[in-house]
């Protein structure tokens, strides 16, 4: 059974943090509608495996997908930061709800804003941003994950446009999105650099989505498959140069990596918030668990982690909107914060003992939820290699 907020129960702390006035609006928007909306519905959406539809509908009536975006394109000309903000105050109730928005933005989104011809950003931006179709992005193949330039997908030129071969597998979204941003190599003898991206909608022939396979975790959040057998696209389908996709996916993934760590540190502070209440009601050899050193440690644990966590985030999204290079800092935001995600939902079991490992309480599906973070847009290995190579580079000056 899913239960209920009480937030006089909870902690309460301002994460302020020299916010500016428009951010301190969204976050406090965004909590009220993830407490009034997207929380009382996390436990039933996990237990069905069912996509909350209705909530994404809500998402986009707040206008929280246009959030980054330039007011031309009908965004609301924010920030990253005030994004980030967004995705962890829905993630801190529903985790798959944080990670819906987050695929649309930073991978759905972003990458034809940013790279898309002048054609693609008019066409599709403005739909995306108005929720009439969702966005979805097409990297992880059967064969190809951490190693990502292995790609096997193919991209055939064919007279005036291309024919695409291949699979996709664990596309997040795929089954409500009207575009999908994928990865093809257009010239195997050249490695890496013979990659290139491409828009490719929904009714393209030879394109379908086959449905995905039930998952541990962050099951609110949709996935699929993709399948493509000769299926041709335009020439002006290519998302920036051609040979060029391996670069637009790896700056693509920097930004994402600031998403699920923005993602990671909602799972946590959620799972603090529930474990807070849950020592300050539930008694043992006679005083509450609040009480309890024990118990004490594991919140202050806690606390040392998402406070840690939320400066790393929030850190690499103003980096970002300063225009200079974050992607070392993206890096150390995922990593870290993901990896506290799974620490804070672990100790948030331990602290409600048997109850913790029940589907009464939400904590062990946080856990769940968590596990994903670790691995999606680069796990924990791929960031380490990633800080190490940035670190390494800087000190030989």
């Amino acid at each position: 059974m899913a239960h209920d907020t009480d937030t006089s129960l909870l902690p309460k702390i301002d994460h302020a943090f020299d916010l500016t006035e428009e951010q301190r609006l969204i976050r406090d928007m965004v909590r009220d509608f993830a407490v009034a909306e997207v929380e009382p519905k996390a436990h039933e959406i996990d237990e069905h495996h069912r996509f909350p539809l209705e909530t994404w509908k809500r998402i986009v009536e707040l206008g929280l997908p246009g959030i980054p975006f330039p007011t031309e394109f009908g965004g609301s000309g924010g920030d990253t930061l005030s994004y980030c903000i967004a995705v962890e105050e829905l993630s801190r109730g529903c985790a798959s709800t944080g990670l819906t928005l987050a695929a649309h933005v930073s991978l759905g989104t972003y990458p034809i804003y940013r790279w898309g011809s002048e054609r693609m950003r008019h066409e599709y931006v403005p739909r995306l941003i108005a929720g009439e179709y969702m966005g979805a992005y097409g990297l992880t193949e059967p064969n190809a994950g951490s190693d990502s330039g292995g790609t096997q997908t193919t991209a055939r030129r064919d007279g005036d446009g291309y024919v695409l071969n291949g699979a996709k597998c664990f596309i997040t979204n795929a089954n409500h999105a009207g575009t999908f941003i994928v990865t093809a190599v257009t010239d195997p003898q050249l490695g890496a650099k013979g990659i290139s991206a491409f828009v490719v909608t929904r009714d393209t022939k030879g394109f379908r989505v086959e449905p995905g396979e039930h998952k541990l975790g962050m099951r609110g959040s949709d996935w699929a498959s993709l399948v493509f057998e000769d299926a041709r696209i335009p020439k002006d389908a290519l998302l920036g140069p051609e040979g060029e996709g391996f670069k637009t996916f790896m700056k693509t993934l920097e930004g994402g990596r600031i998403s699920i760590a923005a993602l990671s540190l909602g799972i946590a502070q959620g799972a603090y918030d529930v474990s807070v209440k849950y020592a300050r009601q539930r008694e043992a050899f006679g005083k509450t668990l609040a009480d309890q050193q024990a118990v004490q440690f594991k919140l202050a644990n806690m606390a040392l982690d998402i406070e840690a966590s939320r400066h790393l985030v929030w850190h690499a999204a103003r980096l970002k909107d300063s225009g200079v290079a974050y992607g070392k800092q993206a890096a150390m935001a995922k990593l870290f914060a993901s990896e506290a995600a799974m620490r804070c939902t672990y100790e948030a079991i331990q602290s409600h003992g048997g109850y913790g490992y029940s589907r009464e309480y939400p904590v062990e599906r946080m856990w769940r939820d968590a596990k994903l973070c670790v691995i999606g847009e680069g796990t924990s290995e791929i960031q380490r290699l990633i800080i190490a190579r940035n670190v390494l580079r800087e000190a030989q000056g």
